[in-house]
């Protein structure tokens, strides 16, 4: 990979975006610190949507509370912005009340694995066909600056001035235990590729999970952009993600940490299943 400060990367970056075509989607401008990882994950959303050729009336994108938590108000297409912890559920009632529309949840690594905990597992056992962005900054941004349950040991923060005591939770290993058909890693300084894996989640029928490491520059000084660059990696190339097993080893690696599909299953959705009882009920 290229280095992430590197003028002609930033240049490279910027050019490819501008001819993208993804004006239409585009509304309000994003309000984020200069900088932020998110605005690689917001990108590659609008990209993701774009190549897909799904419309802005056909889409409805959730979020909770968060940096993450803004994604609806700088994108065309509905918009909810949920309680903190419940980005899930109100989707879920939003998917099963018209199964037609494309509905995206974003939040970020408090909202979704710390307040928002409880219900990430049951969206994704019960394998309803949403696409979840999870971005994960190891910090409470919006707060300025509190530990998350993504949040290494020892990290000294607002709320941890003698260092964190509590072990981090790992949101790829999660989804990966949840049951969830589509589990996913990206790196936000990778614009194109965060584009390539959310379309493939989007497109996938079921459960999709995208964990996005997306740095926060202003309050988290230990994980940066540099920090994840020495240790990412991409899965190996001869790597097949059919087996959960397979999947759950390398996401628990450290060193270094796996980026792309772990996983990937095509079962029965949850909205597939409503339709077999239905027909069933109506048949006696």
């Amino acid at each position: 990979m290229r280095n992430a400060y590197s003028k002609r990367s930033v240049i490279d970056g910027i050019n490819s975006a501008k001819t993208s075509g993804t004006q239409v989607w585009r509304d309000n401008l994003p309000t984020w610190c200069p900088g932020c990882g998110h605005f690689a994950a917001l990108h590659g959303l609008y990209e993701s949507l774009n190549i897909l050729k799904v419309s802005p009336k056909d889409t409805v994108l959730v979020s909770g509370i968060g940096c993450s938590g803004r994604f609806p108000f700088f994108s065309k297409g509905f918009g909810l912005h949920a309680l903190h912890g419940r980005a899930i559920p109100v989707a879920t009632g939003v998917k099963i009340a018209n199964p037609e529309l494309c509905v995206v949840v974003v939040g970020g690594d408090g909202d979704g694995v710390g307040i928002g905990g409880g219900h990430f597992p049951h969206a994704a056992r019960n394998n309803l066909d949403l696409t979840y962005i999870l971005l994960d900054n190891s910090i409470y941004g919006l707060t300025k600056g509190q530990i998350s349950p993504t949040s290494p040991v020892g990290m000294v923060s607002a709320t941890s001035p003698y260092g964190n005591i509590a072990h981090p939770l790992n949101p790829t290993t999660l989804a990966l235990a949840y049951g969830a058909t589509f589990v996913a890693r990206v790196f936000s300084r990778e614009r194109q590729f965060v584009s390539e894996i959310v379309t493939q989640a989007i497109r996938h029928q079921g459960f999709s999970m995208v964990h996005v490491l997306s740095p926060c520059v202003e309050f988290n000084k230990q994980i940066t952009y540099t920090s994840w660059q020495e240790t990412v990696a991409r899965l190996p190339d001869d790597y097949h993600p059919d087996d959960r097993n397979d999947a759950m080893k390398l996401a628990e690696s450290k060193h270094p940490i796996h980026l792309g599909v772990f996983f990937e299953s095509n079962i029965p959705t949850f909205e597939e299943e409503m339709k077999r009882i239905q027909q069933k009920a109506r048949q006696g």
